[in-house]
């Protein structure tokens, strides 16, 4: 992807589903289908990488204080 456009993640996750589909049908030459897998892999490790990203944000929850605190679900007993 360091070549092309900077995607969203949903354009990301899309293109990603399009190459699986390709590869799956199995009718494509060996050199394009390791392209594929190769644009694929990279779009795959950018959406991984997306989410650690947005995980981290969501470890904090803003207080009414505007401090950050570690978000906890708490379990009602």
């Amino acid at each position: 992807m360091s070549d092309q456009k900077a995607y969203s993640f949903e354009e990301a996750m899309k293109k990603l589903e399009e190459i699986v589909t390709k590869l799956e049908e199995g009718d494509v030459p060996l050199e394009k289908a390791i392209q594929h897998f190769q644009e694929g892999m990279e779009l795959s490790k950018f959406c991984h990488e997306r989410l650690q990203q947005i995980e981290k944000q969501m470890e904090h929850v803003l207080r009414e204080d505007g401090q950050l605190e570690p978000f906890a679900v708490q379990e009602e007993e």
